[in-house]
Formats: C-alpha cells, structure tokens, sequence
C-alpha cells in the first residue's frame, strides 16, 4: 500500500487478536460436542485473547483504545441510520456502528467463555469453575449455546456490516485488518 495516502490504523497485536480470535471461535464452534479438548483449549484461547483485548482497549494503539470509539447509544443510532440512508461519515478508526458491534461480540464471547467453563466444571469437575457441581449442568449449557449462537449471529452480522462499509465508502475493510492500513484523506477525517 502506498503509505503516501494510507493511515496505519490497526496495530500488529490487535491485528493478530482478531484473526486469531475469527479461528479460536470457529474451532471452538465446530467441535462443540465432537472433540471436547479441542473445544475447552478453543475456549481457553479464547478467553485469553478477550483477557488481552481488555488490556489493549486500555493500553493499545490508539485506534485499539475503547477512549477513542466507544460512544454514546444515541451517536450510534444516528451513524446507523445515515449508513442506511447511505450518507454515514467515514471514520478512520471503529465508526459507532462498529463500536456497537465490539462491545456486543467482547460481551456475548465473555458469557460463552463463562458458561463453557461452567458447563466444563458442572460436566467434567475440571477447570476455572470446577467447584460449581452438577445441579445446573443443563441451565449452564443451555446459556452456553445460546450465547454461542448469538455469537455467531453477530459475526455475520459484523461480516455483512464490513461488507456494506467496505461497498459505502469504497474502501476494503477486511485488508486493512490485515494491512493495519486505510486509505487516509486530504481533509481531515472523523475519528482521527
């Protein structure tokens, strides 16, 4: 990429979080009843990462801090709206669509991570939660599947929500995740 008219916006760290977390959660999803050690160390690599992603919306780069795009409900509501109506600002950084969007995924991955190792704990006596005994293993699994469900609900919602962006503001979401790079502008952007 030309760095003359390009922007590093994702650092190598965060860059390597999300790709790794896009293949922990796949592996943990589709070995779900099939290979349950390759499920729990799916889930603790996980869970890893979102103890990383914690730290690094604190400390990281500064398009990687939470500070620089979390934002209010109704900031995200209006952003939504004007991409509906294809009029939305290009943000250099996480737009409020996709600040949602983070916060839904970090959220929804926390409670599968917790109720998995509740389910690990109720099933196998073993892990982080392995004090929490038997009588709640089917309520815990149940949880656990539904967040996993909405999990997966939300990456494909993310997926199409790169794709719009991507088709909005003629830009490839996706490379610039692998890049770091985004295309930058003569006129000061939002986000910046």
């Amino acid at each position: 990429m030309n760095t003359e008219n390009s922007v590093k916006v994702w650092d190598l760290p965060l860059r390597i979080f999300h790709w790794l977390l896009v293949i922990a959660f796949a592996i943990a999803y589709i070995t779900e009843d099939d290979f349950l050690s390759v499920h729990t160390w799916a889930g603790y690599v996980i869970s890893g990462l979102l103890i990383f992603r914690l730290i690094w919306g604190f400390m990281g780069g500064h398009y990687a801090r939470f500070a620089n795009f979390i934002c209010r409900p109704s900031e995200s509501i209006v952003y939504f709206n004007n991409a509906l109506a294809f009029k939305a600002k290009r943000y250099i950084g996480h737009n409020p669509a996709g600040a949602v969007m983070i916060i839904l995924l970090l959220g929804s991955l926390v409670m599968t991570t917790i109720t998995g190792f509740a389910v690990y704990g109720a099933e196998e006596n073993a892990g982080p939660l392995a004090v929490i005994g038997m009588e709640n293993e089917e309520l815990w699994e149940e949880v656990h599947e539904f967040f996993a469900n909405l999990t997966l609900a939300l990456v494909f919602i993310h997926i199409i929500g790169v794709a719009f962006e991507s088709f909005l503001h003629k830009e490839n979401l996706s490379k610039a995740m692998l890049t770091g790079y985004k295309r930058s502008n003569e006129n000061k952007e939002v986000g910046e």
